[in-house]
């Protein structure tokens, strides 16, 4: 990959993006190009690396940084999705990885969520810190990106509860968790999720299962170890998957995550 550049000398950006978690720390094999962006909010977790997915001009960012050196409650996530909106991102597909709350959902299988529990804890959720503005969030992902990601063999629905982290649930969470009819339990999709929405970008989560979480299972719990390893073994057929969502992902405007119509917001968004 070329040294990356400021984001001021770049002509024409992507409208898409794709942000890598635990384990996915790059995506394009060649022909790439990093970009560097400063946002009010800081620096994001990695130069942003540009290029063609299907002929389409696709951004990735890494969540956690190319060295996975940021922990899920320290991803500095208002400056990731400002520095995406900055290059001309509209829409944001955000795979991840995520412990199964349901026996039937087992380590490999890939889950496209429709619904989001936050119980994360202090973490700043939001780029209006004066104003009021209330956005409209009762479904959190985007019906357009959401129906590109359904490709054979994803599951479709589920809802994802976010934990603070970086430890693991006990078994009594994890068991209660899944008595609430939750899918999936995951330590990055909250703010990013909503922040995204306060972008008027479109977003959706694609979530491959590592592991079945403490509640489930007998045995010493959830360990980070196993949890890379089987990512890792995942890691090709996922990363496919991903760019063939990008492929069938909507060239056109969206009017389910435009949510500021008619409001006057505190500040102005890039």
């Amino acid at each position: 990959m070329k040294e990356p550049a400021p984001a001021s000398r770049i002509s024409s950006g992507p409208d898409i993006a794709v942000i890598g978690g635990s384990g996915f720390y790059s995506f394009f094999d060649s022909d790439a190009h990093g970009v560097i962006v400063d946002t009010p909010y800081g620096r994001p977790s990695a130069p942003i690396t540009i290029g063609a997915v299907a002929g389409r001009q696709t951004a990735f960012l890494p969540r956690h940084g190319e060295r996975h050196q940021y922990s899920p409650h320290t991803v500095p996530y208002r400056a990731n999705m400002w520095a995406l909106r900055t290059l001309g991102v509209r829409k944001v597909l955000a795979p991840c990885a995520a412990g199964s709350l349901s026996p039937d959902l087992g380590p490999g299988a890939v889950v496209v969520p429709d619904q989001l529990v936050d119980r994360t804890s202090g973490r700043t959720q939001t780029y209006f810190d004066g104003g009021a503005v209330h956005v409209r969030f009762a479904d959190p992902y985007c019906p357009g990106l959401r129906a590109a990601a359904m490709l054979p063999g994803t599951v479709d629905g589920g809802a994802v509860v976010v934990v603070e982290g970086p430890r693991f649930s006990t078994r009594a969470e994890s068991r209660w968790f899944a008595a609430q009819g939750w899918t999936l339990v995951n330590m990055t999709g909250h703010p990013e999720a909503v922040l995204a929405r306060e972008l008027e970008l479109c977003y959706a989560t694609i979530a491959l299962v590592t592991d079945l979480d403490a509640g489930l299972t007998a045995g010493e719990g959830v360990r980070a170890v196993d949890v890379f390893a089987e990512f890792e073994r995942n890691l090709g057929p996922f990363k496919d998957l991903v760019r063939a969502a990008v492929a069938e992902a909507p060239t056109t405007d969206c009017a389910h995550c435009r949510v500021h119509d008619g409001v006057t917001l505190p500040i102005e968004l890039p």
